[in-house]
């Protein structure tokens, strides 16, 4: 697959939104499996920057795979 085509962005596409439907539910259990095991809402919100430091982490990579398709494309 081709940098930059069509079925590229149509996959990178899909998988941003896989990754935010998964962000959402996660969010969504997060509080209430805490709460079912007594933890208190300090490791909801550990939890809740971990995964944030996941996506931030997954933007970051996503950028610079676009940074290096752009450098190759100017090679040429």
């Amino acid at each position: 697959m081709s940098c930059l085509s069509l079925p590229f962005i149509e996959q990178l596409c899909i998988y941003l939104v896989l990754l935010m439907a998964f962000i959402s539910i996660v969010k969504l259990l997060i509080p209430v499996l805490l709460n079912l095991l007594g933890l208190g809402g300090v490791v909801a919100q550990i939890v809740q920057i971990v995964l944030w430091a996941i996506v931030a982490i997954i933007g970051l990579k996503i950028i610079f795979m676009f940074l290096e398709c752009l450098a190759g494309v100017i090679r040429l």
